[in-house]
């Protein structure tokens, strides 16, 4: 099974993206794992090879099982692991072979063209606590067939001494 991992900067109410050739598509910066490395070391490397800057402050907000489904049949799955991070350093690239990364306000991961499932997971990310678990069901072209969605939150107890 492939293993995904991406980020998303939010910095002053705004979100780094990258702009997807292909279709035209906006993405938190990230991909594949590499054999060895914990899903946090990926999603800083990925981040660092398609932006040329480094991610402050991250940290996991989402696991997402992603299926491909067709006609009734699961055709491809993969696991999705997604971190936001509050800063970064560094002199940001404007463009790369993977795309070209914008700034965008928050508010417009509601409707950026994006896979469903990654607007579903960057919003809670970008406006939630805790880290939300998730299943996306897709046909080949990218179309959502169905979500499942759970969240968590870490309950702190502190003792009175």
């Amino acid at each position: 099974m492939q293993r995904i991992a991406n980020l998303i900067v939010i910095k002053d109410r705004q979100v780094l993206l990258l702009k997807k050739p292909r279709r035209d598509w906006y993405v938190a910066p990230g991909g594949k794992m590499e054999a060895g490395e914990s899903i946090f070391e990926a999603a800083v490397r990925e981040f660092k090879e398609e932006t040329n800057a480094t991610p402050i402050g991250t940290h996991l907000k989402g696991i997402y099982t992603m299926m491909i489904q067709e006609h009734g049949q699961i055709v491809d799955e993969w696991m999705l692991f997604t971190f936001a991070a509050n800063n970064l350093t560094g002199e940001l690239f404007e463009e790369t072979n993977e795309g070209l990364l914008e700034w965008h306000p928050i508010e417009e991961l509601a409707f950026l063209p994006m896979a469903e499932g990654d607007r579903t997971n960057l919003q809670f990310a970008v406006n939630q606590q805790g880290i939300q678990y998730g299943t996306f069901y897709y046909t080949p072209e990218f179309q959502l067939i169905k979500e499942t969605i759970q969240s968590s939150i870490e309950e702190v107890n502190h003792q009175n001494g």
